[in-house]
């Protein structure tokens, strides 16, 4: 019993270690693994890199890489729009401070300019109070210059003897009038002295009062000066600081253009990489609407059913042939009957009709226009409708640089990849990626006459069924 525990006890040692040297192997494995996963930084980004990288790996492992440098894109998109989000918010507060800056140093300047027109007055005003100072010295010297002279006479008419006095003047009284009046004088000469010396006083008090107030105003406009001066330096660094944000701003859109660029050429090349014939299987079908719900956020389910209802998925893509293009008549395609109205000609007031636009897309495509097939006329309105998506030729116009723009090549209203994706960009521009309902529904029938008129509901509840069928097939194919 002690030998059977001792063997069992050894083949779990022997277990243990095996799953640890297991481990480790995968543990090794996974790092090597890692170690050799590619920078998608560098072959993402170079069209040169993603054709070397394919060229060594077959077409679905180039197209999972392609997908994972989609992926990658995708990341450096968000980033970059992150990027340029703050630079702009940087940006916005420079210019604002800049702004700022710009209307404190207009205000400062308008006050140096107020403060300079009132020295300039102040100087004025100066000038004239040191001539009235001028005035009133030549006042005060003449007027002691007469006192002088008034106060001599007093004094020598003081001198004057008995004798004199009698010899001099007729009558005594005279003498006594001519002194009288020579101290009367002499009385107010001294209250004019006084006057003009408190005059010639208030003056150089005035004139200095002015010269302070000259002095403040003079060591303001100094200060504003040296503040308006520290504003435009200030403003100035701003302004290159913008410079700089500014260039970082446009090195960030260049980066996100070119990103973009890269992420449309790599879209399109997985469309290539999509290998379908014209009338594809309901699996080939799914794998295109599924990456062409990547491009326009249009479901997959709805998009089928769309072209289901269209072409049956590009198995019936029209039985007539243009053979008119003046009368826009025709052919059946299979017997060679002749069909009025298989495509919409030039109408009689000159406008461009479908015939015109027709003959401009099969020319792009190198095909022979009478030998193209599109949709027979109805038993009303014209026929014209090309390919698996039957746009007729000047709605297909209305798309055709957009699908060029992601596939990269001149759009093919009879390819069915060009097909998918320019029925979706229609779809979505009505509302379709909402994947609502009501605004499938809508978008379903726009697509089919143009307007959400309810004579032709039958074909948007048809749509909508079969979406809702598809939803089904598609829960089984994907395991749901």
């Amino acid at each position: 019993m002690s030998r059977c525990i001792f063997k069992k006890n050894s083949l779990f040692v022997q277990l243990s270690f095996f799953i640890f040297l297991f481990s480790l192997f995968l543990f090794q494995w996974r790092v090597e693994v890692i170690a050799e996963s590619p920078d998608l930084s560098q072959i993402c980004e170079s069209s040169e890199e993603i054709d070397k990288k394919c060229a060594e790996i077959s077409a679905v492992e180039c197209r999972e890489f392609l997908e994972k440098c989609q992926e990658y894109l995708a990341q450096k998109q968000v980033q970059i729009e992150k990027d340029i989000t703050k630079t702009q918010k940087e940006k916005k507060t420079l210019e604002n401070q800049i702004y700022v800056l710009s209307n404190q140093i207009k205000n400062l300047a308008y006050q140096i300019y107020q403060s300079n027109v009132v020295i300039k007055d102040l100087s004025l005003q100066i000038k004239d109070t040191q001539f009235s100072i001028e005035t009133t010295v030549l006042k005060i010297e003449d007027s002691g210059r007469k006192l002088t002279n008034i106060l001599r006479a007093i004094y020598e008419e003081d001198q004057k003897s008995m004798v004199e006095i009698f010899l001099a003047e007729a009558r005594l009284s005279d003498f006594f009038e001519n002194l009288v009046a020579l101290e009367e004088l002499s009385s107010k000469n001294r209250k004019l002295l006084e006057n003009i010396k408190e005059m010639r006083s208030y003056l150089e008090s005035q004139k200095q009062s002015l010269d302070e107030e000259k002095q403040d105003l003079e060591n303001l406009v100094t200060i504003q000066t040296l503040q308006q001066k520290e504003s435009e330096k200030t403003k100035k660094e701003r302004e290159y600081f913008l410079g700089l944000t500014e260039a970082e701003y446009q090195k960030y859109l260049k980066a996100k253009e070119e990103t973009e660029k890269r992420a449309a050429e790599i879209r399109a090349r997985i469309f290539e990489l999509i290998g379908v014939p014209e009338a594809p299987t309901f699996g080939e079908a799914y794998d295109i609407a599924k990456y062409v719900e990547s491009i326009t956020g249009v479901r997959p389910a709805f998009l089928l059913a769309v072209m289901t209802q269209e072409s049956n998925i590009g198995k019936n893509v029209g039985q007539c042939y243009l053979k008119n293009p003046k009368t826009g008549d025709g052919v059946v395609a299979h017997n060679g009957k002749e069909v009025s109205g298989v495509m919409k000609p030039m109408g009689l007031s000159g406008r461009k009709g479908d015939v015109d636009d027709f003959l401009t897309i099969t020319a792009e495509l190198g095909r022979d226009p009478y030998n193209t097939p599109v949709s027979c006329p109805m038993s009303y309105g014209y026929g014209g409708a090309m390919g698996p998506a039957q746009f007729i030729p000047t709605t297909w116009m209305l798309y055709r640089d957009k699908v060029k723009g992601i596939t990269g090549k001149t759009a093919d209203p009879w390819n069915i990849k060009d097909a998918f994706l320019a029925a979706a960009l229609y779809l979505a521009d009505y509302g379709a990626t909402k994947q609502t309902y009501n605004a499938e529904w809508k978008a379903a029938m726009i697509y089919f006459s143009g307007s959400t008129n309810l004579s032709y509901r039958f074909y948007g509840d048809s749509v909508m069924k079969i979406t809702a069928e598809y939803e089904e097939d598609i829960k089984e194919i994907e395991g749901l």
